[in-house]
């Protein structure tokens, strides 16, 4: 069991931040990354449909021996987690990109007040509202939609003076004001930390979800004794659901060489 792979999702190529810090942090193991592209981004998509999509998409997954399921996206996180538990067996435990970013945040921070940015979808779900102050009542989350982000990364444009000029609006707005820490709560704004620091000048801690979910899938994995241990090379498959050159791209420019996209037309008969 422990030599399988781990199962990643997202819709498009921010997952790929969270498979990067998997790799990271957990060397020897394998995993099936698979992209929705044909339903990217998530963000402005009714739960109802996210909820489906999950489903499918967890369903290929376990049909290929997945281990464990990394939902790679805070929509997907916020709408399908609990969908996605209903259909798992016990035994391979789900991890979603929400939850360990609330606990980090809420031990790290006493009191204080928190922002997070992230697709329509998860802003307007107030899932990171709710978990962070159940853990620690004492924080304040503010939370403000900027839903031109993951659409802009997907084509490859940030780290210029656009991208910079967005983002600067959408940092600028009274919400704001004054707080002590901002989440990304979108697994494509890792890709934008850089310009996201650039505005704050170094005086707000920018939180990264990728790492903080890499942490957490190691030590699910540890306590569920699913770890791989063996010597082999592991291994690193990138399933799509609709072949795009910039998704191509962007795993070479993340893995350092080409990787193979396999399409996987799972929403049709021919699947």
């Amino acid at each position: 069991m422990s030599h399988t792979p781990i199962g990643i999702f997202d819709s498009g190529i921010g997952g790929l931040t969270v498979a990067k810090a998997i790799q990271r942090a957990l060397p020897n193991e394998s995993f099936i990354y698979f992209g929705d592209t044909a339903h990217l981004p998530y963000g402005d998509k009714s739960p109802e449909s996210i909820r489906s999509y999950a489903k499918k998409i967890t369903e290929l997954l376990l049909s290929n021996n997945c281990k464990a399921i990394v939902i790679a996206c805070n929509t997907a996180s916020a709408h399908a987690y609990k969908e996605v538990l209903k259909i798992v067996p016990n035994h391979v435990p789900v991890i979603n990109v929400v939850d360990p970013v609330a606990t980090y945040t809420a031990q790290h921070y006493e009191k204080g007040k928190i922002g997070v940015i992230g697709t329509k979808g998860t802003i307007q779900s107030r899932i990171y509202v709710k978990r962070i102050e159940k853990h620690n009542a004492k924080l304040k989350v503010l939370s403000n939609a900027t839903p031109l982000l993951a659409s802009m990364i997907e084509e490859g444009y940030f780290n210029n003076k656009i991208s910079q000029t967005i983002i600067n609006n959408y940092l600028a707005k009274p919400t704001f004001k004054g707080i002590d820490a901002l989440i990304l709560g979108c697994t494509h704004y890792p890709l934008i930390k850089k310009e996201v620091e650039r505005f704050y000048e170094g005086k707000t801690e920018i939180i990264d979800s990728a790492s903080v979910v890499a942490s957490a899938v190691k030590e699910t994995l540890g306590k569920k004794g699913l770890l791989c241990t063996s010597g082999k090379k592991p291994k690193y498959h990138f399933w799509v659901s609709d072949y795009t050159e910039s998704f191509e791209k962007s795993t070479a420019i993340f893995f350092k060489t080409k990787q193979k996209l396999v399409e996987k037309r799972i929403w049709s008969e021919k699947s």
